[in-house]
Formats: structure tokens, C-alpha cells, sequence
């Protein structure tokens, strides 16, 4: 799949951690929340307002793949979305190296093992069009443990767009090149969570991934 076929009435769900979540459930970030997900839907829905699309997200603060799996049905199988959005990954990876939550973290073979059954339910429902973006960080630093373990989970999201004919969203490559001239510190003060201007160029990679 080269790009998305966006029809009259969809769904279109995004789920995922914090970096979808963005505070959605604040009164002033309803229902979008104030991040890559608000900018993208609001893009979406300016451009092709005769659409009549339904946009939905469901991203939780903290999430792993495992959380997700927990509400899948309830925060994304009810829906019956027609086109999903998925980012999860940089929590699986940071909590192994979270001291007292290690855990709770996720290795790259039950991520890969789990994210795969999550498409595959979706997949079971019907024609549901899927968008996978990659886990990501914000750093500069080519020591930095968790750092050195990231292209493991993004492996796995490429292995996946692949065998499920998804849209990829690329984001590390691009953020490595960004950040020669941007410092890290510009884009996150934790090298994971985009500041706004970050979450409006993720929409913006999204935009140009998915062809819309």
C-alpha cells in the first residue's frame, strides 16, 4: 500500500502512548489532544471536510504494547475503524531500563510477537487500512544505552508494515539528520516527548508517508 484511499464517512483511529495521548483528556485538548494527532485530524478534516470523517484517538499516557493489548477491544476492535494508526514502542524499550519498572518493559520479540496479533485482530474485522509509525527519540548521543537498542523495535514496526501491506511512517532516520542542526534539547527535554512544534513536524512526516 503506496497511500491511503480516504472515503466518505470512515473512521479513523490513532492509538498509542503519551506521544498520541498529548493531554486529550484535558477540556482544552479534547479530543485530539495537543499533539501529532490534533494536527494531523485537523489536517485532514480541513482538507476534505465532504468527507464527514469520523476521528478518533485513543492514546494512553504510559502505554506499552502489552497495554494496548489489555483495551484493544474496547479502544479500538468497537470502533471498526476503517484506516488505524498505531505508535507504541519507546515504552516498551524505556522501561527496561527504568530502575523498579524493568518488568514492565517489553523485549523486541514479545513486542514483534504481540503488535503482530493486535494488526491481525484489526486485519479479522474487515478491510481495515493501517498506518504503522516508528518508535522514536530525540538524542544525539550514539552511546546512549537505550538509544543503542532502539532499532531493534524499529525492525520490528518495518517487519510488520511490510507483511501487512501497511503504510510506513518514518521518523528516525529523519530526526537523526534533523538533529545535526537541532539540537536535541529543541525538539523534547527528554528526548521522547516532542515539544509542540515536534508533534506538528511528526504530523507533517505522517502527511507525507500516508500521501493524503
Amino acid at each position: 500500500m503506496t497511500k491511503l484511499e480516504l472515503k466518505p464517512n470512515q473512521t479513523i483511529l490513532f492509538t498509542g502512548d503519551s506521544i498520541s495521548d498529548a493531554g486529550r483528556g484535558e477540556r482544552a485538548y479534547r479530543p485530539f489532544g495537543n499533539g501529532y494527532v490534533n494536527f494531523t485530524a485537523n489536517y485532514l478534516l480541513a482538507r476534505y471536510p465532504q468527507l464527514n470523517l469520523g476521528i478518533i484517538n485513543t492514546g494512553i499516557n504510559g502505554n506499552t504494547v502489552r497495554d494496548l493489548e489489555r483495551r484493544w477491544e474496547k479502544d479500538c476492535l468497537v470502533y471498526k475503524p476503517d484506516v488505524l494508526s498505531v505508535l507504541i514502542g519507546i515504552n516498551d524499550l524505556w522501561r527496561l531500563h527504568t530502575a523498579g519498572r524493568e518488568n514492565q518493559g517489553v523485549e523486541p520479540q514479545v513486542y514483534e510477537f504481540t503488535y503482530r496479533r493486535l494488526l491481525t485482530a484489526v486485519r479479522r474485522q474487515g478491510d481495515c487500512q493501517l498506518v504503522i509509525m516508528e518508535p522514536f527519540m530525540f538524542c544525539d548521543n550514539a552511546q546512549d544505552k537505550i538509544f543503542t537498542r532502539l532499532p531493534a523495535y524499529i525492525n520490528v514496526v518495518h517487519a510488520l508494515a511490510e507483511q501487512f501491506d501497511a503504510v510506513l511512517v518514518p521518523l528516525q532516520a529523519a530526526i537523526d539528520d534533523k538533529i545535526k542542526t537541532v539540537a536535541s534539547d529543541k525538539w523534547s527535554d527528554d528526548m521522547v516527548h516532542p515539544f509542540v512544534w515536534a508533534h506538528a513536524w511528526i504530523s507533517q512526516r505522517w502527511i507525507e508517508a500516508t500521501k493524503v
